[in-house]
């Protein structure tokens, strides 16, 4: 069974290598086809170009102790990100 307990949900695929470019040096990304769905997707919510915010996650993982590769850090900013927007749409609001 797939997450959220429905079978078939999630289409399970191969990783696709992409040709990005961070600070002018262009860099192959190996990713699932959701996890580039999902990238494209949050460049467009952030109005960013795929490059910008692939970018902005490269400064964020090399500023930790212990940086990922970049397709790890990719994937786990993506995750982080839904939880925040789950959280966000779970909690209650505040009303007048």
């Amino acid at each position: 069974m797939a997450a959220g307990g429905q079978q078939g949900a999630v289409a399970y695929r191969s990783p696709v290598k992409h040709s990005v470019t961070i600070a002018g040096h262009e860099t192959a990304i190996t990713l699932e086809p959701i996890f580039w769905t999902a990238l494209r997707e949050a460049a467009q919510a952030q109005s960013l170009p795929l490059n910008a915010l692939v970018a902005r996650i490269d400064v964020e993982r090399i500023a930790t102790a212990d940086p990922p590769n970049l397709a790890s850090a990719i994937r786990q900013w993506l995750m982080a990100a839904a939880q925040t927007t789950r959280a966000a749409i779970e909690s209650p609001t505040s009303q007048p």
